[in-house]
């Protein structure tokens, strides 16, 4: 679950700040598909390193 929401704030975020940069519609979703992929290995590492502790 955990990688699944931090893979939505991360596309979000990465939304946000190409909107912010005034980038075109499809810079917005490109930025938006790399930030989710981060966010969502992100997710996946906070994951395994929970439950090894």
């Amino acid at each position: 679950m955990l990688p699944i929401l931090t893979a939505i704030v991360g596309a979000v975020l990465g939304g946000l700040v190409a909107r912010r940069r005034k980038g075109n519609g499809f810079d917005i979703a490109q930025w938006a598909a790399v930030w989710g992929i981060i966010g969502g290995l992100l997710g996946v590492v906070a994951i395994i390193v929970l439950t090894r502790f």
